[in-house]
């Protein structure tokens, strides 16, 4: 009786869950779908975004997710390794680095933002520019990339290693060959969980990359994202509504697409044979 006591909450958790997503896609479709067209994805705003498109602003928002993609990638995977393979399991560097990464997961965005403005685009001198923008979200994707990793890696089995090892194989070898094909669906699904996360961004990026929605013409130049395309309109330009929601479903689409990717990548990972070379 418990049990089916128990399986029914957990169908019934999960039914509202897919009832709420369903009808935030369902309003959005209905709201947002009219204002979906090839000219919508093709031009630049005009009137404060109440006309034309929203190509600059993909632009923009691509831009910035490929300059912190770059930096909290490899940052990301090196540190890792690092925890996860050259220091001591359970210890207390590791266990004091692990709970530093868990607060900054957890830092509103905000307080990032104002990070991200005095250092970036204050003391080194970015300003309000895309590059500014990029590195922080490079800072809010790190402690999720770092974690995930970890988490990877750590949950690869010891007898893997010591095979390895009893084979003669190089510690770099070991990992190249073996940690990180094993633990590619946990990377993976970290690396996109962090891309969803930082595409819906939008207080740190106001702080950082700037409110132009015109073409940047490099990294210097102020970009708006997509996220804070949608904010201003909503907030700040009258009869904005139906554009606000246009690009927000827009959003919502590329947020989707990440999710998916990230799960058939993880599948494609899991299906590959791990091979000792």
């Amino acid at each position: 009786m418990a049990d089916r006591l128990f399986t029914l909450v957990l169908w019934l958790v999960a039914g509202i869950v897919t009832l709420a997503f369903a009808w935030l896609l369902g309003d959005m479709l209905i709201k947002g779908l009219p204002t979906i067209s090839w000219e919508f994805l093709s031009q630049a705003p005009r009137r404060a975004g109440r006309e034309g498109g929203i190509w600059p602003i993909l632009v923009s928002t691509l831009l910035i997710l490929s300059v912190a993609i770059c930096v909290a990638l490899p940052l990301g995977l090196c540190s890792a390794v690092w925890l996860a393979e050259f220091t001591r399991r359970g210890g207390a560097l590791g266990r004091q680095i692990g709970l530093v990464l868990d607060i900054l997961a957890g830092v509103p965005s905000i307080v990032i933002g104002l990070f991200g403005y005095a250092f970036f685009s204050g003391f080194l001198g970015l300003g309000f520019s895309i590059l500014s923008g990029g590195l922080t979200l490079a800072c809010m994707m790190l402690p999720i990339l770092v974690r995930t990793a970890e988490s990877g890696l750590t949950a690869v089995p010891d007898e893997w290693r010591h095979a390895a090892a009893a084979l003669g194989m190089r510690r770099v070898s070991v990992l190249w060959h073996v940690l990180l094909p094993a633990a590619a669906p946990a990377i993976t699904a970290g690396v996109l969980l962090a891309i969803g996360r930082a595409t819906a961004e939008t207080a740190a990026l106001i702080f950082t990359s700037g409110y132009v929605d015109r073409m940047p013409e490099s990294l210097s130049d102020s970009g708006r994202a997509l996220a804070v395309h949608i904010y201003d309109l909503s907030m700040n330009v009258t009869g904005g509504d139906q554009a606000a929601y246009g690009s927000a479903l827009v959003l919502i689409t590329l947020i989707i697409a990440i999710n998916m990717l990230a799960n058939l990548l993880s599948l494609h990972w899991a299906k590959r044979k791990v091979t000792l070379a």
